[in-house]
């Protein structure tokens, strides 16, 4: 018999990557088969860590099962569709009807589904670093090339909108915001999302926002909801009940095209005719969009003083305020903290290279930042899920992996010299 040949992957994958559930994460489930127990810092997956959908969630799929069984319209059910429609409404958000919302398997699915419909070959995608992967990977596989904006832990890891507009060229299409941002954690106040709106204007970009945590937010952060303040401008805002109702497996994310109609009539019936090539998202998640989105908030018990969120956000302010190596700029929204590690007290660092060590020495699987997109990185990315107890414990294993990094590189010069 003739010897098979390996099948070659797409050479499209050779700059995508997303080490949230790569290499690391392999290797803390190796270790776990070994008995040992791992600390999972490394996704916001709140139903792995206690947290659970609300009643009514549950209750109204339940009562829809039979409904659920056929194929249903392209772009979502109709009602879901309406209550996400009133939802962008009362934001401010103009241009606004249930033919312009778009239910999906998620956010992740839209995303690729709003950069296949917009992308040619060679275009450009304006992103932030550090992103959400999945940003970058849906522009290189939709065959668009990413170019990255900075947001610095120095600027409260918020962009400098003269920093975005050096970037633009003639093959820039669009400008992708995260509001409240992962990993970072910041929230992006009115005024800059004003001038980002006015770039946006100007050169004729698409504003696509991701708006997951919208209503994830600390100690009095304000979430401003872009489309309003986008106004006529075409925005694309996404939104979902995975993460503020805790809801990650029923995959349901909607994306809402708002700003002026003529301008986006053509890039609307491309979302749909891409929407119709997959036939339908879930049917029985979505029953649960209308009474989230209608009933009763139920986040901020959570995030509020008090709350298991805002206490495990306390933990890790504090735990890095008690550290001789940790910086952070606290988070004002989302799931995440974005520590970085003072290059005053370890000089040389690898953030791969200190997670791969806090994994094998400590069992705590954590992500580095240079997983999302940040050049020479000194971050690592934690999630506010487990419990605060939990958290002050990791920070316990950290600062003993740190306080071996730097003894080892204090002792370097000796060794030299030996």
């Amino acid at each position: 018999m003739q010897a098979l040949s390996s099948i070659k992957p797409s050479a499209h994958l050779a700059d995508v990557r997303y080490e949230i559930r790569g290499a690391l994460t392999r290797r803390s489930r190796e270790l776990e088969a070994a008995g040992l127990d791992i600390i999972k810092l490394n996704i916001g997956n709140p139903g792995r860590y206690g947290f659970e959908t609300p009643a009514h969630l549950r209750q109204a799929i339940a009562a829809h099962l039979a409904d659920s069984e056929a194929y249903g319209h392209e772009q979502g059910l109709e009602a879901a569709r309406e209550t996400i429609a009133a939802q962008q409404r009362a934001r401010g958000a103009t241009g606004v009807a249930v033919e312009r919302i778009f239910v999906g398997n998620g956010v992740s699915e839209l995303i690729d589904l709003a950069l296949r419909a917009l992308l040619q070959p060679g275009d450009e995608v304006l992103l932030p670093s550090p992103d959400y992967p999945l940003w970058s990977a849906a522009t290189i596989l939709n065959g668009g090339r990413p170019r990255y904006y900075r947001c610095l832990a120095a600027n409260g890891h918020l962009p400098d909108p003269d920093e975005i507009e050096a970037l633009i060229t003639p093959r820039t299409r669009a400008l992708v915001l995260i509001n409240p941002n992962n990993p970072t954690g910041a929230v992006y106040p009115r005024a800059l999302l004003e001038r980002l709106v006015a770039i946006a204007a100007r050169h004729r970009l698409l504003l696509l926002s991701d708006e997951i945590y919208d209503e994830i937010l600390y100690d009095g952060a304000m979430f401003q909801p872009l489309a309003e303040v986008a106004g006529e401008v075409p925005c694309l805002s996404f939104g979902g009940l995975s993460k503020v109702y805790r809801a990650c497996g029923y995959r349901v994310g909607w994306m809402s095209l708002s700003g002026a109609p003529a301008c986006t009539a053509e890039y609307r019936d491309a979302l749909q005719l891409l929407a119709a090539l997959r036939l339908c998202a879930n049917v029985t998640a979505q029953w649960a969009v209308e009474p989230a989105l209608a009933g009763a908030p139920t986040i901020q018990a959570l995030t509020a003083p008090g709350g298991r969120l805002h206490e495990a956000r306390r933990a890790i302010v504090e735990g890095v305020a008690a550290s001789d190596y940790l910086d952070l700029v606290a988070p004002g929204g989302a799931l995440y903290a974005f520590p970085s590690v003072r290059a005053d007290r370890i000089a040389a660092f690898d953030d791969n290279d200190f997670a791969l060590r806090l994994l094998e020495e400590e069992h705590v699987l954590a992500v580095p930042g240079s997983s999302f997109n940040v050049p020479q990185s000194r971050h690592l990315r934690l999630t506010l899920l487990p419990p605060p107890t939990q958290l002050r414990e990791v920070f316990v294993r950290m600062e003993r992996v740190l306080a071996r990094m730097a003894a080892e590189q204090a002792a370097q010069p000796v060794a030299a010299m030996a």
